[in-house]
Parts: C-alpha cells; sequence; structure tokens
C-alpha cells in the first residue's frame, strides 16, 4: 500500500508543478502589466486577475503540502487584496517585493524541500513578513549592495538565471490540454511514420500502371515477333529479331487470347482500386498529419511573453532602463522549434541589453530617449516560413572591436581585414571566439552566444543575418520553418545516389547547354534573368567522385539554390520529382554531418539523405574552381570489375556459377531467391543478373518482370539459366522480359560467358 501511495503523491506533485507553473507566468506577465500601465480601469482588471491566480495558487499548494509556497501566497494575497481595496497605492518599491516574491516561489517550485536547507527558512519568513507589512502600506528601506549583506545570509541566483530555469524548466502547454511532451511527440512521430505509407501506396499504384502500359505495349508488339526453329533447344534467345512467321507461334497467340484479356482486364482492375486506396489513404494521412501538426503548434506568447520580466530583470541588473515590444505573438510555430530557439531568442535579448543599448546618460548625450527600446518582430513570410526580427535602439555594433577580436582568435589576417568588406567583417560576430565585450560577465563575454544562435538556427533548416546602423541600432532576421517534421522537396539524382533538397530553397530549376557556361576569374559561372551565377558540380562538393559516361548529352540539368541571401547554382544527373519528405535524424553517432541534414525513406524503400542548404552553400563557395575532369573517374581510365548477381536456390548449381564467374574476371554475389534478389539489388549496384527460374517464394519470371518494371532496375540486363526448355517457358522468359535464355540440360559455360560479354 505504501509503495501505491508513493506513486500517487509523485503523479500529484508533477500535477501540481505544472498546475503552478501557469500561476506563476501568470502572476509575472500581470505584474508586468500592471506597471506599465497608467489607466485605472485596466489596473483594475488586473489586480482582479492576479488576486485569483495568487488565491488558486495557494489553495493548491495546501492540497499537496507545499507549505513554502502557501505562507508566501497568503500574505501575497493581502498585498493585492488591499491594492483591489485601494487601502495602499502602487510604487516601485511595492513591485520590486512583488517580483521578488514571484522569483521566490518559482524559486521553491523548482527545488525540493530536500535541496531546501534549514538556513532558507528564515529567508521565506522574511520574506512573508515584508508582504504582510506591504499589504499596510509599510515599505522595507531599499536592498543593501550585495558588499554589505550580512554573512550567513542565502545568496539568491542573478536575476536572469532565475529567469533561464523558469524557461527551462517550463514546458510549453496549450490552454485546453495537459499532456506531456513525450506523449505528444510520440504520437506525433507515429503519425508521421504514415507518411511512408502513403508514399508507398502511391509507388506501388504507379508500378501497376506502368505494368499496364507495359501489358498493352507488349501487346501491340506481339504480333511482330516471329521466331523460327521452335524446337532447337540449344539456341539461345538473346535478340528478337524479326525472322519468318511461324504458324505454330500463331496458334499459341489464338490459343491463350483469352488469357491475355483476362490479365489485362484484371490488371485494370487491381489498378484502379491501388489508385482508390490511395487517394483515400492520402486524405486520411494529409488530415491527420494537418491536426497532429496543429496540436504540436504553439503561439510565440507562449514562450515570448515571459521576456518582459527577463529584460526587466537584466537592465535593472546593469542599470540600464529599457523596455521591449513584441509583435505578431500570436503567430503560431511548431512546438519543437519553439523549444530549440529558447536559448537563441534569450541570448538575443541579453546581447542587445550587454552590448546594444547604452547608459541612460550615454543616451543623453547622444540625444536619444533615456530609456532603450528592444523589439521583438514576428511575421508570417508564407505558408511554410515565419520571420522573427530582433531589434533594439542602441549603439550598434563596433566593426573595428570585431576585426580586432577576430585577428586576435586567429580567425583572419590583417591582409584578409584590408581586403573584407563591412558586411564580410561583419559576419564575424557568428564565428565562435569573437566577441566586443571586454570582460566575461555572467550575460556575455565569451565570444560564443551568436555562433551557438547560428548553429540552432541553420539547424532548425533556418537562417540568420545581422544589420546595423552605427549609433541607431542593431537588428537580427531570423527564417525559420513552421514546422521540422514534414516538407515539400525535391530529389534529384547524381550516379546512382539520390539526394533530396527543399523546395523552398530552390529558386529554379532549368536545362542548359553547356556552351552557356563561361568562366569568370578562373570559376565557373551562367546568366540567369541578366545575373552572373557560380555553377560548381554537385558531386564535387559534396567530395564523391562521378563517373565518367560515354556519349554524354549537349545539355546540363542544373538548380538554382537559395539561402543567407546568396544564389548559387548546382549541376546534378537528373530531377527526379517533387514529393513530401518526412525528415529522420542520423542517430547519436551522426549528429552533425557536414552537408547533411538527414535522411528520408522513399516510397520505394530506398534512402535518401536530405542535404543542408547553408553547409552546402558554404561548401560551393570553399570549392576550388579545378575542371571536373580532375574529379571524374573515366571510364578507360580505370577498369572497374562488373558486378553480377547470381540467383539460384541450389547450393551446388550457385557454387559451380560463382566459381566459373568469378574465374572470369567478375565480382559476384548470391541469392537463393527471387525476394532474397529483389533485397539485394535495392542494397546494392549490379551490372547483371544470372538467374535460375524455378525457386521458392519468387520465382525467375516473376523476378525478371519485376526487374523490367522496376525504373531504376529496368536498364540491367537479365539472364535466366533453368532445367525449363519448353517452347512455352522460353517464350515466357522473353515475355518477362529476359535478354538471354540458357537451358541446364545443354549448358556450358562458354555459352553464358559470351552471352554475358555481348550484354555488358
Amino acid at each position: 500500500m505504501e509503495k501505491k501511495d508513493d506513486e500517487f503523491l509523485k503523479k500529484l506533485l508533477a500535477t501540481f508543478r505544472i498546475e503552478a507553473e501557469e500561476h506563476i507566468r501568470a502572476l509575472t506577465s500581470g505584474l508586468i502589466e500592471m506597471e506599465k500601465t497608467s489607466v485605472p480601469e485596466r489596473q483594475a482588471e488586473i489586480i482582479e486577475t492576479v488576486f485569483r491566480e495568487a488565491h488558486s495558487l495557494k489553495g493548491a499548494a495546501r492540497s499537496v503540502n507545499m507549505t513554502d509556497i502557501e505562507k508566501i501566497c497568503q500574505p501575497l494575497e493581502s498585498v493585492f487584496s488591499a491594492l483591489k481595496c485601494k487601502d495602499i497605492t502602487m510604487s516601485s518599491d511595492l513591485f520590486d517585493i512583488l517580483h521578488k516574491a514571484v522569483d521566490s516561489l518559482n524559486d521553491l517550485l523548482i527545488s525540493s524541500d530536500a535541496e531546501r536547507t534549514a538556513s532558507e527558512k528564515p529567508l521565506i519568513k522574511k520574506l512573508v513578513q515584508q508582504l504582510e507589512n506591504a499589504s499596510k502600506g509599510e515599505l522595507p528601506l531599499t536592498e543593501k549592495p550585495e558588499s554589505e549583506k550580512i554573512e550567513g545570509e542565502i545568496p539568491v541566483a542573478p536575476k536572469h538565471e532565475a529567469y533561464r530555469s523558469l524557461a527551462e524548466e517550463k514546458p510549453l502547454l496549450t490552454e485546453t490540454v495537459r499532456i506531456s511532451t513525450e506523449k505528444l511527440n510520440s504520437i506525433m512521430l507515429q503519425a508521421e511514420e504514415l507518411l511512408y505509407a502513403k508514399l508507398s501506396t502511391n509507388q506501388r499504384a504507379e508500378e501497376l500502371r506502368e505494368t499496364y502500359n507495359a501489358l498493352a505495349e507488349w501487346k501491340k508488339e506481339l504480333s511482330k515477333f516471329r521466331f523460327s526453329d521452335f524446337g532447337t533447344r540449344n539456341k539461345i534467345l538473346i535478340s528478337r529479331q524479326p525472322v519468318f512467321r511461324n504458324p505454330q507461334f500463331d496458334e499459341f497467340l489464338d490459343r491463350n487470347e483469352h488469357h491475355i484479356k483476362l490479365l489485362e482486364s484484371k490488371l485494370i482492375s487491381i489498378t484502379k482500386s491501388a489508385e482508390s486506396d490511395f487517394r483515400s489513404l492520402s486524405g486520411m494521412v494529409d488530415n491527420l498529419l494537418d491536426d497532429m501538426k496543429k496540436a504540436s503548434m504553439l503561439p510565440f506568447s507562449s514562450l515570448l511573453d515571459i521576456f518582459p520580466k527577463l529584460v526587466r530583470d537584466l537592465s535593472h541588473d546593469r542599470g540600464n532602463k529599457v523596455e521591449i515590444v513584441i509583435k505578431g505573438g500570436d503567430i503560431v510555430i511548431d512546438r519543437r522549434i519553439l523549444e530549440e530557439m529558447k536559448d537563441p531568442f534569450i541570448h538575443l535579448v541579453r546581447n542587445s541589453i550587454d552590448h546594444g543599448i547604452e547608459k541612460p546618460d550615454e543616451r543623453a548625450l547622444r540625444k536619444k530617449p533615456l530609456a532603450g527600446t528592444i523589439a521583438i518582430t514576428i511575421s508570417q513570410v508564407n505558408s511554410s516560413k515565419v520571420e522573427i526580427v530582433f531589434s533594439d535602439d542602441g549603439a550598434g555594433i563596433d566593426i573595428p572591436k570585431v576585426t580586432a577580436s577576430g585577428v586576435s582568435a586567429g580567425i583572419l589576417s590583417q591582409m584578409e581585414v584590408d581586403k573584407s568588406s563591412e558586411q564580410e567583417t561583419l559576419a564575424l560576430i557568428f564565428q565562435s571566439g569573437v566577441s566586443t565585450s571586454p570582460i566575461i560577465t555572467d550575460i556575455s563575454g565569451r565570444g560564443l552566444g551568436l555562433a551557438i544562435v547560428k548553429e540552432k538556427v541553420e539547424n532548425l533548416g533556418g537562417v540568420i543575418s545581422c544589420d546595423i546602423s552605427a549609433g541607431i541600432g542593431t537588428s537580427f532576421k531570423i527564417v525559420l520553418p513552421l514546422t521540422i517534421a514534414t516538407y515539400r522537396g525535391v530529389l534529384v539524382r547524381m550516379d546512382e545516389h539520390i539526394f533530396a533538397l527543399p523546395t523552398a530553397n530552390i529558386d529554379c530549376m532549368k536545362r542548359i547547354k553547356k556552351d552557356e557556361i563561361k568562366t569568370v576569374e578562373n570559376r565557373e559561372t551562367i546568366s540567369v534573368n541578366g545575373r552572373v551565377i557560380s555553377l560548381v558540380p554537385l558531386h564535387a562538393v559534396l567530395e564523391f567522385p562521378k563517373k565518367g559516361k560515354k556519349g554524354e548529352s549537349d545539355f546540363i540539368q542544373i538548380m538554382l539554390l537559395r539561402a543567407a541571401e546568396k544564389c548559387i547554382a548546382f549541376s546534378v544527373d537528373e530531377v527526379l520529382h517533387e514529393q513530401e519528405v518526412q525528415v529522420k535524424g542520423l542517430g547519436k553517432q551522426l549528429s552533425r554531418v557536414r552537408n547533411i541534414a538527414g535522411a528520408t525513406v522513399l516510397g520505394t524503400g530506398k534512402i535518401a539523405l536530405i542535404l543542408n542548404i547553408p553547409d552546402l552553400m558554404k561548401s560551393a563557395v570553399k570549392f576550388s574552381s579545378a575542371p571536373e575532369r580532375a574529379i571524374i573517374v573515366a571510364e578507360e581510365g580505370i577498369e572497374k570489375k562488373k558486378n553480377i548477381l547470381v540467383i539460384e536456390d541450389s547450393i551446388t548449381a550457385r557454387a559451380l556459377l560463382k566459381n566459373i564467374l568469378e574465374t572470369a574476371g567478375y565480382t559476384v554475389r548470391t541469392a537463393f531467391d527471387g525476394i532474397d534478389a529483389l533485397t539485394a539489388l535495392r542494397t546494392d549496384d549490379f551490372d547483371l543478373v544470372v538467374s535460375d527460374v524455378d525457386m521458392p517464394r519468387m520465382n525467375g519470371f516473376d523476378l525478371t518482370a519485376k526487374i523490367r518494371s522496376d525504373k531504376d532496375l529496368s536498364f540491367l540486363p537479365v539472364v535466366l539459366v533453368t532445367a525449363l526448355e519448353s517452347r512455352e517457358d522460353r517464350e515466357r522468359g522473353i515475355d518477362a522480359g529476359a535478354n538471354a535464355y540458357i537451358v541446364k540440360s545443354s549448358f556450358d559455360q562458354s555459352n553464358l560467358l559470351e552471352t554475358i560479354k555481348r550484354l555488358i
């Protein structure tokens, strides 16, 4: 029984903590607004609200025996009651006490009873006494300076650190439902996995359509095929050259016409059913994902509502006067993005207060308002992106100091400084180790903050830029995706590799003639709408060799990518199509891979890597102007062994074929049936397939048909080596798409090797 009671108490305390965090947040926001407003009616409304919040928190604390929180809430209620009855008036000293009380409530909520020492009890008692006195209009003297505090008094964490704890510990919750983030994430991930089912269903429907089209084409061409000497058993049917018309073949067609029509009818029916299933599943998956995204979306205000408290405390500690203005807080974004951006947002605000906004006397000399202003403006760029601008009316960024810090950190030389533009120098602020602060403080000076901000933004698929006006202010513009779960992506192919790129970063895709490529300052460029754009091969930027091909086209396919106001053209082998892309991480072992943002599973079951656009742009800038031919692996320069897949269920026959082919200089991999072979074909590259026909699970005819219907494998030569020697079996092999049919009863390894040589 005691164990069950303990578990129940833990659940009850967890529920209380969630409720208490909401009450404390409401108290903080209410005090900030009450302090700023001068309209009596609005003040009365806020007092009523915070009064109720304090009362509710007191009752909740009593129910779980959190006596220290209850003790503070009791006199806090009394203060609000006195304000409501106008027995006392609002003042700066009164607000200081009220904020101190709310900060203490947050500290008590974060720490457990076991963590609180006996010396903290007098501190709580002192705060309770101050609140009781304040409710009677008796305010305490100004707090003693830090150096004059008596020995043994509990040190209180800096206010911005207390805020940081609140921001880090407080989960972002909606107002209508309470659910753990772990459960919400689990449900969201499961819903996202259905996207693969949708893509796979579409892929199957497409394969059926292709199969039906192939059957229709086959029916048209079938009457043109004429074969002679059907009784010759040892003949290898390599080609389908028309010779003399054969009456036996005509008889065969007439006899099987009914079966062909039945097959065609059945294929049409299955194709329509598959297409209907895809439409139904697609609609359900899209609606479910849309609803789940909405459930996981939160307004920016759920994070930014406590920023006024942060600004008040930080400016108070720094001796500044700073106001904050927030616009667009009702715009919603993926909760996971908001969670990731908490620290970057906090740092940007700290940066403005510590580096940007001047002291009141400096602002007076510059004829600025004594109180500085930080503005956070959120606006939705389009259906997939949101823009956040952090701006202040401070002194701006001291470019000479940034340059000196960059040189001191060894990031650039004095020669590079002389050649750099102001914008290039300004970009140094995002480099680790660069800081204009003369001293390291608990707020800034380590030269890490903006580097971390940039890394966080780019990891989420966003971009950040900075703009300054000397003596007027600084602004940071951040563009983020609204969700990180799925987005529209374009699939491209380089050799056998498939990559996905976010559609939002693609300006255009086009084919250009090779003679349109010009060389400017030893770099390849193209002209797009009158602009000169750098052109780089994608394979070279990703640093993998490209196979040279004979008889290449006079055209090349390019993609124009844009990120952080940069625009670069990349050449690729082929642009496949656009589809929804579900982002999957690469695991803890590969948490940060240059140029790679993650991976996605295609409808075919293959894996495609998702390219990291900011990384790709950086790599392209660093890419040397060496000719592409230096990177190409020429076919005639390096002779590569041909790779052959042998499928045979008999161990003896499999070993024999493997030995023959390896002796002839081929690389051989084996499989025991058609299913096993398809798995191998989708995980490795082969130049030719040698297969038996009569096998379990999937026979050689069905395997050949599968290969021919697969867009990625349809070019692959297939040689069937089998004991089945009837005319019908030979014709069935040819109909399935085999390039050669060798009968085992008259097997001669020279025939096999000659056939393979002709095919590859």
